[in-house]
């Protein structure tokens, strides 16, 4: 099956093959850990963690590096203002962005290193395109990027060359396409500012050349795929692309992959304006995780998607619909001959499922392979005709393409123990036709959590 992604850089859609035979090195954007992250910039990590599902699932190994911007102007400002230093400001919120990857079922990358932690590759890239004559120091110590220098530049976010104003200089992390001028690598020491002394003085990095130092130090020159948002091609990618390539000679990331933004209420959700919601928010809301996740990967990640009440209930009833198709398969017990036209509904299913990845990650055709095959299955739940060992193969191809969408509940494998035995307390008692101890665990369980359904095959039980 061939796998093709639309590449950011020149806008067509490639067949990939990795650098390496089978094998996938990919980047990511991180946070910048200045204040909690939003459901907006999960929006890019759900659709990250989509890539690197989608490579393991299509049978590629997957070497997965992302940063943390742990010092910024935003940070050192924040801090300035809390009269903090900024390991203080930043550490609470890297725990708390941790914490939301693994609610959201994103695990943690392979390699997660913070900025802070990597001055020295940071001075090491500083100084080779000093040698190169591609950055020049500034009277205060200060050094930029030329991009005189450099003819490529603007490739990625297809800048026009004349508006390019490489006589000129822009200090701060942050600036639009239409104020093109050199770039900061490297701050000179400020009162009250965090400073490093290094073999070009002392000072700190520039935000764009963070992610150049770390993603050579971890994946090599040349690497794969680099992932995020479409906010941030300019200038932070562009910038990114411009200094590593200027610095080692090499092409830096064969496929750029950014996805679109997510908006709230007709606007793009950010900080910035004020227009975003938390996580956290959502949860207290009533949505799971498992919704919240569905509801940022269910539209293909090139397109904007409005979040908002009616999106997430949405997720959550399909994110049901799925979960409750597996659990009826689980408590499913009939002793019959095998269906023999199973296997071929299951390889058809994870085919089309697989061939909706393998086109530039088409979600919506994969989740409509996966509803294709709910549906099949639980029509021949009702209609009684598989056999027990049929649900547990139908039921264990669910959970395959699970690996890709991470929105079933857990087993009762990964239940706590209390809950476990609950749960065989109330089965007990239905055998034993005690309606009312079985009611009174019944509730017992729903206060933790369980809701406990029962069924010609015996309880299922779902977390509310």
């Amino acid at each position: 099956m061939s796998l093709r992604f639309r590449n950011t850089l020149g806008g067509a859609v490639e067949p990939f093959e990795p650098l390496e035979p089978g094998h996938v090195r990919m980047y990511t954007c991180g946070p910048t850990v200045y204040a909690p992250a939003h459901v907006g910039n999960f929006r890019s990590f759900v659709f990250a963690d989509l890539v690197r599902r989608s490579l393991l699932f299509l049978g590629y190994q997957v070497t997965w590096v992302m940063n943390i911007t742990d010092v910024d102007d935003k940070i050192i400002r924040d801090a300035a203002a809390a009269g903090i230093p900024i390991a203080e400001l930043t550490g609470p919120f890297e725990a708390a962005f941790i914490e939301d990857l693994a609610r959201l079922g994103i695990p943690e990358p392979d390699v997660m290193p913070r900025a802070t932690g990597h001055i020295d590759d940071m001075v090491a890239l500083i100084e080779t395109l000093l040698q190169k004559g591609h950055a020049y120091q500034a009277e205060d110590g200060s050094v930029f990027f030329r991009i005189a220098s450099w003819p490529a530049y603007g490739r990625l976010a297809r800048i026009d060359p004349d508006q390019q104003r490489s006589s000129e200089r822009v200090l701060s992390d942050e600036y639009d396409k239409d104020d093109v001028r050199d770039f900061a690598l490297w701050k000179a020491v400020k009162p009250g500012e965090p400073s490093w002394r290094t073999s070009i003085g002392e000072g700190r990095p520039g935000w764009h050349v963070e992610c150049s130092a770390m993603s050579m130090r971890y994946l090599g020159r040349t690497f794969d795929i680099h992932t995020g948002g479409i906010d941030l091609i300019f200038p932070h990618h562009e910038d990114e692309l411009a200094q590593s390539e200027a610095a080692s000679g090499v092409p830096f990331v064969t496929t750029w992959l950014h996805c679109a933004h997510l908006r709230m209420g007709g606007a793009k959700m950010a900080k910035r304006s004020g227009n975003f919601s938390r996580p956290a928010d959502v949860y207290a809301s009533g949505t799971s995780p498992r919704a919240l996740r569905y509801a940022l990967m269910a539209s293909h990640y090139r397109s904007p998607l409005e979040f908002s009440p009616r999106s997430l209930v949405a997720a959550g009833a399909a994110v049901e619909r799925i979960n409750t198709a597996v659990t009826a398969l689980d408590a499913y017990s009939e002793a019959r001959p095998d269906d023999d036209s199973l296997p071929g509904l299951l390889e058809d299913a994870r085919a089309a499922f697989a061939a909706g990845l393998a086109d530039d990650l088409n979600i919506s055709e994969a989740l409509a392979a996966t509803f294709d095959l709910v549906r099949e299955l639980n029509s021949r739940v009702a209609a009684r005709s598989i056999s027990t060992a049929d649900a547990r193969r139908a039921a264990a191809a669910m959970r395959d393409l699970d690996q890709v969408l991470a929105i079933l509940e857990d087993g009762a494998d990964e239940l706590e123990a209390e809950l476990v035995a609950l749960l065989e307390a109330r089965a007990e008692a239905r055998v034993q036709r005690d309606w009312a101890r079985s009611d009174e665990l019944r509730d017992t369980l729903a206060a933790a959590g369980l809701v406990v359904e029962d069924a010609p095959d015996g309880q299922r039980w779902r977390r509310s």
